[in-house]
């Protein structure tokens, strides 16, 4: 035990790629645990301070300003990371220039939603938390490009302790806002306030290039090459993150969306978890050993692979069995619907944590065409599902349309990810098949509470 502990400890502190990847991803596991805690803790605590119906009204302002950003999302970071000119001072400032630009029309985005937002969902509150909510991205805009920098070359630990402790400031500043007032304006002025904490940090702790203006139109036309597929994938992305929230929020109370927006926190933990890994740690190894520049690369990273599937696959069944049990610890009767719609959460999660890994191997080969394909199949098989069955099964559609489109599109990946030497077609099967079956066999030890997701 004490040797393979002082050759992991040895392997970590090399300067090699196996250790960069050893690295990143104890780093990003970190984050991700970190980040997640405090939410949880945040939501134990707000939970108790505020209504449901705060919790709902915030996820349709989320619904909404995440929908900007991802309206347009030109890649700018992927584009840094991506990149041969990824270290170029002209170019980075000309992304950073370009990002500021972005933020101004956001905020200008959210002005111009927030009256027919509130009149869609007949809550005029919404017109004012939507104003103030795009000063987010405006203030975002100004981030320094040394952030995409360090995450090019898996430099990741400041970031995260930047990351960690701004989340934190924030918390502390809901909790103390919530105590006060007793008002959704608490989540609203909180986020703000954790965006404005991280910028300063990002600027100050952050080392390498002080930004500066500027416009090279070289690299405006690199950005939207490389960009002009990320932008249309987001948009469908968009749609596969958000339709739940947006359709939901129609049908149901505010009251028992952010029921459900509190059971999807939860439930999508481990699936979050994947794509973290994958995005910092797996994505940059990609663009380093391309699996079909040489055998040995393309069994590196099918190793990687399967050992990261296995591990977010064991969360996911833990998850989801002890779902109602952690769901009761946590919170007070009003949120007890959360539970099992967790459980389902977690069942629907199973195809989207076994193909996670592909969207970032065809980025990281710079080929966004092929994954704005991937992403508008799944975001028109997931709405359309949604729509055509929300009547009849309620919540449930919501939940289970994610793994339904997921399943959907296997048949695309397969087809683009063959060229790359990148498929694991017999892993995915074994995962999928293994994990259907597993988180199955939950649902059914679940099965008196189910049915409450029915309408």
């Amino acid at each position: 035990m004490r040797a393979a502990t002082a050759r992991l400890s040895a392997l970590m502190r090399g300067d090699g790629l196996k250790a960069l990847a050893l690295r990143g991803t104890a780093i990003s596991v970190l984050n991700f645990g970190g980040q997640n805690a405090l939410r949880l803790l945040s939501n134990i605590v707000l939970t108790r301070l505020l209504f449901p119906e705060a919790f709902g009204l915030m996820a349709i302002v989320g619904v909404f300003t995440t929908g900007v950003q991802m309206f347009s999302d030109l890649g700018l970071k992927a584009s840094i990371i991506q990149s041969k000119r990824g270290d170029d001072p002209d170019f980075l400032n000309t992304v950073w220039t370009m990002q500021i630009l972005r933020g101004i029309v956001l905020c200008l985005a959210c002005a111009a939603l927030a009256w027919p937002v509130a009149r869609i969902y007949d809550e005029p509150l919404l017109i004012p938390m939507l104003l103030a909510m795009g000063l987010s991205p405006l203030m975002s805009g100004f981030v320094t490009t040394n952030l995409a920098t360090a995450r090019r070359n898996l430099h990741l630990m400041r970031q995260t302790v930047i990351q960690l402790v701004s989340q934190a400031a924030g918390i502390v500043f809901m909790v103390l806002f919530a105590l006060a007032f007793r008002s959704v304006w608490a989540l609203v002025f909180g986020s703000l306030f954790t965006v404005a904490v991280r910028l300063v940090l990002y600027q100050i702790y952050l080392p390498g290039l002080r930004n500066r203006l500027r416009w090279e139109p070289e690299a405006v036309r690199e950005v939207f090459h490389f960009g002009k597929f990320i932008f249309l994938s987001t948009l469908a992305t968009f749609a596969i993150t958000q339709s739940d929230k947006a359709i939901l929020g129609v049908y149901i109370s505010t009251a028992l969306l952010g029921i459900y927006n509190i059971g999807y926190i939860l439930g999508v933990l481990p699936f979050t978890l994947m794509r973290v890994v994958t995005r910092a740690v797996i994505f940059p190894l990609y663009r380093k050993r391309p699996p079909r520049e040489s055998a040995e690369n393309a069994r590196h990273m099918l190793r990687a692979r399967r050992l990261l599937i296995l591990a977010i696959l064991g969360c996911n069944a833990v998850l989801a069995l002890i779902a109602r049990d952690l769901v009761d610890l946590l919170y007070d009767p009003r949120y007890a619907l959360a539970g099992p719609i967790i459980v389902m959460i977690c069942l629907a999660a199973i195809p989207q944590i076994v193909f996670e890994g592909y969207a970032n191997a065809l980025m990281s080969m710079g080929d966004s065409r092929r994954m704005f394909q991937i992403q508008s199949v799944t975001a028109i098989v997931q709405v359309g599902f949604i729509i055509a069955t929300i009547g009849p099964f309620g919540i449930m559609a919501a939940i289970l349309a994610p793994g339904i489109a997921a399943l959907a599109t296997y048949p695309l990946l397969i087809r683009f990810m063959r060229p790359y030497k990148a498929l694991d077609l017999t892993g995915d099967i074994l995962f999928l098949g293994g994990g259907l079956a597993l988180n199955g066999a939950i649902c059914w030890l679940n099965r008196d509470a189910l049915p409450l997701l029915l309408p």
